[in-house]
């Protein structure tokens, strides 16, 4: 099962009334289990830069099958990987990556990354993003 195209439509409102309600840009994507593109939006006057990180951020927590913040905390100098943010065409590895899980089979449907504020910020938005799909 991966997340539907209604699915990340319903979470991306829910992504673009939160950063208006913080009165910030953000860039906001959502991929399905296989890190596949399903629905992107970027604000007016969002950095562009960050529409190339958000999608990152999904990607890999799709890649990795966990939160993007959770792999940076792995990737710290000293720690078993260190330096994987190079690999598959470059990983982000800290927070706005939110991985998508279906509740009744626990399974990864997808990912959520968002980019545009602070890290805190972009986690409060893909949260908001989140919920909405798995509530959908």
């Amino acid at each position: 099962m991966n997340v539907t195209l209604e699915q990340a439509h319903k979470g991306i409102l829910a992504g673009l009334t939160k950063a208006s309600d913080m009165d910030k840009k953000m860039n906001i994507a959502v991929v399905d289990s296989g890190a596949n593109l399903v629905a992107f939006v970027r604000m007016d006057d969002a950095w562009l830069g960050s529409a190339d990180i958000a999608i990152k951020k999904a990607k890999t927590a799709v890649f990795f099958q966990m939160d993007s913040a959770d792999l940076g905390k792995l990737s710290q100098p000293g720690e078993m990987l260190y330096g994987i943010e190079v690999s598959n065409g470059g990983l982000i590895s800290f927070g706005g990556g939110l991985i998508l899980k279906d509740k009744s089979s626990g399974k990864v449907i997808g990912a959520v990354g968002v980019s545009g504020g602070i890290v805190p910020e972009d986690v409060k938005v893909a949260q908001a993003v989140v919920d909405a799909i798995l509530s959908a």
